[in-house]
């Protein structure tokens, strides 16, 4: 894809129902380009309490979708607690390609601190980015100065030169050097409609041992799902 800053963005894709997701086709190019890239992972970030309603569901679940589900009363805790600003898209699951959004992580640590919370990074398999409806973002979705499409065309754009992203024309720059396999800006993003099976769940991720403790005591009362690994570096 031709480097392009911000006149020739793909078509802006807009949010949509499951009977429209449902006519799209799968883009297997993606996962083409994904591997050729040498992308490896697909990132998700939530809480111990959050994987709990995660494996017991055995989806990850749109925030749309969550607070009205009984079972997950006394375990749905949001990573971000104002999510105002991307309404439109709450029908979406949102993910990381290679690494985590940090900037979001470290600001919902800071919200989670008095709930003593300890987090795990689930890490599915980059198959998932060919299914239909998937949208990649060029920034964190809330900023208004996010571009968002599907396909292929939406895949490159996270990798260009330039990207714009925040409130005040600030702009993150691709420098020579930087990894193939991670986004331009950090915060960029895989919005993924809906719900996203366990099925496709490759890894579980956790930095501490007392949090490997903590996961391996909730998924012995669940189906096997993934490994559990001690990564700290994951969530750095």
């Amino acid at each position: 894809m031709t480097q392009v800053f911000p006149s020739m963005w793909a078509s802006e894709a807009q949010p949509l129902s499951p009977t429209e997701v449902a006519r799209l086709p799968a883009r297997t190019n993606v996962v083409v380009a994904a591997r050729a890239r040498g992308i490896t992972e697909v990132l998700h970030f939530t809480t111990t309490k959050g994987a709990i309603g995660i494996f017991h569901d055995g989806a990850l679940k749109c925030r749309r979708d969550l607070p009205s589900e009984k079972h997950l009363e006394f375990v749905y805790s949001a990573n971000a607690p104002d999510r105002s600003r991307d309404v439109d898209w709450h029908g979406y699951v949102n993910l990381s390609i290679s690494k985590i959004n940090l900037t979001m992580f470290n600001s919902s640590v800071q919200w989670h601190l008095e709930d003593g919370a300890m987090w795990v990074v689930l890490a599915f398999t980059i198959d998932i980015l060919s299914a239909p409806g998937v949208v990649f973002t060029t920034s964190n979705n809330a900023y208004p100065t996010t571009h968002r499409a599907e396909g292929l065309a939406g895949f490159d754009q996270m990798f260009v030169d330039r990207v714009p992203w925040g409130y005040y024309g600030s702009v993150r720059r691709r420098y020579s050097g930087i990894d193939p396999s991670v986004t331009t800006d950090p915060q960029a993003e895989v919005l993924y409609p809906f719900a996203l099976s366990l099925d496709r769940l490759a890894t579980i991720y956790v930095r501490t041992e007392d949090c490997l403790e903590r996961v391996e005591g909730i998924l012995s009362h669940f189906p096997p799902t993934a490994p559990i690994l001690l990564a700290p570096e994951v969530f750095a």
